[in-house]
């Protein structure tokens, strides 16, 4: 990839070098394009030879890259050669640039960056990630957001890379909340109210026999009770159990069909209870488990008695704990699925959590457990309405739908849409997507409502607009101008700034598939449609000949191609209709 210009220089340097043009590769590397100054196409870093020398007197890397371009020549390919601070750069034939570009734009379609050299002898692996696992019988909580669209992402670069993918949805549907649910609605519970708005009654319900609970010690006791009897696989107290669940899952199953998002698999806790007082067993029969004096079982980690690595395994009553059915799980979709990987996404307060559950795995004896792996993230602070704190997800989905509306609604031929409400949707949650992946998963962020909805900067909003702006362009002008076309006409620095930025999208792709960080895919979009803003306003179609529109026409809609390969990779559903989106302007400036 890179069209292939990576290999021919790597070929070159490996005949100087003598080093096979494989060991080079990942050495050479796309230039960022800088609005200052016209800059090289590739460039090798020196640095990067001299690491993998066994030459260990580290000549200085300057006089190295001088003496290295000295002994290559440019050819077909290379129009230019020249060093910088410790690299080789190469310039790449303009001509051959554009046509090379663009073709291989048209030709991998969705598949452009996925086919590059970077991921050559890429073994197909079997991989689960488990993502979202919202609570069942609660309303989705806006804590659950991030892990949904984070292992989105994950599953859908994965997918993209030829992996075989499952993506799991380990629903909370166990656990002692259940006891204090099912009382809960034995003494508050309404059938009418659970059949017209389950996920609402059940929270009322949960939040009224919390209150009990803590002060009358006869309500916490027959919670404890009704837990029990789930666990003894009793009729009736299971019967309510289902019912809250299926009930949950037709709620949740709207909300992820919003965001896009779909599941190969729902799966729970509930699926671990008896399998995970097999885990037990095989804990006590390798003399892991050990009884305290308030009757729970216990696992010590680091082997002499460290309080810090003490993971409770089982209560005095012998029912099993999320660490428990968590373990179960694990060794369930081995024998299931015996995958190569497993990505667990959760926020960063259960990385304790899975690092205990990873480590019990390999004193078990699973030497697959260093195959499971936790992409933790931080924390979304400030999700409010105007009505106060956010608590749910589709409060926030609702509230995102309606101020894109609004802000539509100023604009006169908004009346006119098909669906308003649909294209305020999907650039409302671009807009969302956006802000969240802008930075380290890790890191907690600040939420803004403002900073979402922006329509100039680095915001969704702007990519979906430069999206359907894009493609407006094809409509208007493509059946007359998208035929053969002259390269010549793509020499201005706006296109070859362009073509430079589509050279990099296989580097971005490869970054973000080895740290799992959407940022790089960001950052990259954003400053493609930055160069397209700047592009669009100098880069004329209508008012030019025939061939410079045909040429400028095909650069645009490589633009629009790889944007929109881009946006599908982070779950944004591209906007087309560009009427839709007049109230945001497209003449803005680059930053």
């Amino acid at each position: 990839m890179a069209c292939g210009f990576r290999r021919s220089i790597a070929c070159q340097l490996s005949r100087v070098l003598d080093l096979p043009p494989e060991n080079l590769i990942k050495s050479i590397s796309a230039v960022p394009v800088s609005r200052k100054e016209e800059v090289a196409d590739f460039q090798l870093s020196v640095d990067s030879l001299l690491e993998n020398s066994s030459d260990h007197s580290k000549p200085d890397v300057q006089v190295q890259a001088m003496r290295l371009a000295e002994k290559l020549k440019c050819d077909t390919v290379v129009s230019e050669i020249s060093t910088g601070q410790g690299t080789v750069n190469f310039k790449i034939n303009r001509e051959l640039l554009t046509k090379t570009v663009l073709q291989q734009v048209m030709e991998d379609g969705s598949k452009y960056g996925l086919k590059s050299e970077l991921f050559s002898g890429l073994p197909q692996k079997k991989i689960i990630v488990e993502f979202s696992s919202p609570n069942v019988a609660k309303k989705f909580h806006v804590g659950h957001l991030r892990s949904t669209i984070i292992g989105n992402f994950i599953a859908n670069l994965k997918e993209a890379l030829g992996h075989q993918v499952t993506r799991i949805n380990y629903l909370g549907d166990w656990g002692m909340q259940f006891g204090l649910l099912g009382t809960g609605f034995q003494l508050f519970g309404y059938e009418e109210k659970l059949q017209s708005n389950p996920l609402q009654h059940l929270f009322e319900v949960y939040v009224q026999v919390n209150k009990e609970a803590a002060d009358d010690k006869n309500v916490a006791k027959s919670a404890h009770e009704f837990f029990q009897r789930l666990e003894l696989g009793d009729t009736q107290a299971l019967a309510l159990w289902q019912k809250f669940r299926d009930l949950s899952i037709e709620e949740y199953t709207r909300i992820y069909k919003r965001l896009g998002i779909h599941f190969d698999e729902y799966s729970g806790e509930s699926f671990y209870r008896e399998k995970s007082q097999e885990v037990l067993k095989l804990l006590d029969s390798k003399g892991l488990l050990q009884k305290t004096v308030k009757g729970t079982a216990v696992v010590d980690l680091s082997g002499n008695g460290d309080l810090s690595s003490i993971c409770t395994v089982m209560r005095s009553d012998g029912t099993s704990l999320y660490t428990t059915r968590d373990l179960a799980a694990a060794i369930d979709r081995m024998d299931k699925y015996n995958f190569d990987k497993m990505i667990y996404v959760t926020d960063k307060g259960q990385k304790k959590h899975f690092q205990q559950v990873f480590q019990m795995l390999q004193i078990m004896g699973y030497d697959w457990a260093e195959r499971c792996q936790h992409v933790p993230f931080g924390v979304v602070q400030g999700m409010k309405t105007r009505r106060g704190d956010v608590t749910f997800l589709e409060d926030v989905l609702n509230e995102i739908r309606l101020r894109m509306l609004q802000n539509m609604a100023s604009v006169k031929t908004t009346k006119e849409l098909e669906n308003p409400q649909e294209t305020a949707e999907r650039v409302g949650l671009a807009a969302l997507i956006i802000q969240d992946f802008r930075g380290l998963l890790l890191s907690d962020y600040q939420f803004s409502w403002d900073r979402v909805f922006q329509s100039r900067g680095d915001t969704g909003v702007f990519l979906q607009y430069t999206h359907a702006r894009l493609h407006s362009l094809e409509e208007t002008f493509g059946c007359g101008y998208l035929n053969d076309f002259n390269t010549a006409c793509l020499q201005e620095p706006q296109s070859v700034s362009i073509l430079q930025h589509l050279l990099r999208f296989d580097e971005v792709l490869y970054r973000s598939s080895q740290d799992l960080q959407p940022r790089h895919i960001v950052s990259y979009l954003l400053t493609l449609s930055h160069l397209a803003a700047v592009a669009h306003k100098t880069l004329h179609i209508k008012s030019s000949p025939p061939e410079v529109a045909g040429a400028r026409l095909h650069l645009f809609k490589a633009v629009r191609c790889v944007l929109a390969n881009g946006m599908k990779l982070l779950g944004i559903t591209p906007e087309h209709r560009h009427k839709d989106l007049l109230s945001i302007r497209m003449d803005q400036n680059s930053k």
